[in-house]
């Protein structure tokens, strides 16, 4: 990677309501330890600091171990938390993970390391089924989160998708759609719950 390639920092969005699936889900329990704990903990593997990002009513509630960028509510949607994290640190590129992501690896977040095209607005995932960037897992440039910002002011839309469709980014495929399946809902807590369990036996 080249000298002036901006440091990569990690951002977990756990200040999302969770209104569909009933519990906050960066506290769901799916891999032994609540969810924003399990990827952050990925995330410190590949990144040079990892922070979650919270709202205000979380901050007494997360352990003193782990950084925190609380939502500074400027922005709608998930832009607001990814954001708030660039206008904290806004010389750096971020990896943006979502709690909704269950069947996530190490592996996954390596390739996508690996694949960064720093040249590029973003480099975002995206499955073989619908060729389309997924925001929230995505290596955001600062020129990303610029160019973002500038998008925002006008625009209706809050939509980071729209945002990174018409823009130029790169795509990255995983090795299985799967990896990338989102979870909403407690049938869909569910079944990434026994996805990772069938996974896991000797």
């Amino acid at each position: 990677m080249e000298n002036n390639t901006p440091q990569l920092y990690g951002l977990v969005l756990a200040g999302g309501k969770s209104t569909r699936m009933g519990a906050d889900k960066g506290l769901l329990n799916y891999h032994g330890v609540p969810q924003q704990e399990y990827l952050y903990n990925l995330l410190s593997k590949v990144c040079d600091q990892v922070f979650l990002s919270i709202r205000t009513d979380q901050q007494s509630e997360i352990p003193k171990d782990f950084q925190v960028i609380v939502d500074q509510n400027e922005y709608r949607g998930p832009f607001n938390g990814m954001l708030s994290a660039y206008k904290a640190y806004p010389e750096v590129a971020w990896l943006v993970v979502a709690c909704d992501l269950p069947l996530l690896d190490l592996d996954t977040i390596q390739n996508l390391v690996k694949s960064r095209k720093a040249s590029k607005l973003a480099t975002s995932y995206a499955t073989k089924a619908s060729g389309l960037p997924e925001p929230l897992i995505t290596i955001w440039e600062p020129s990303g989160f610029d160019s973002a910002m500038q998008h925002l002011k006008n625009t209706e839309s809050s939509c980071p998708r729209k945002f990174l469709i018409n823009s130029e980014i790169s795509l990255v495929h995983p090795e299985r759609d799967e990896t990338l399946y989102n979870a909403n809902s407690l049938e869909e807590f569910e079944y990434a719950k026994s996805k990772i369990e069938i996974c896991n036996e000797p």
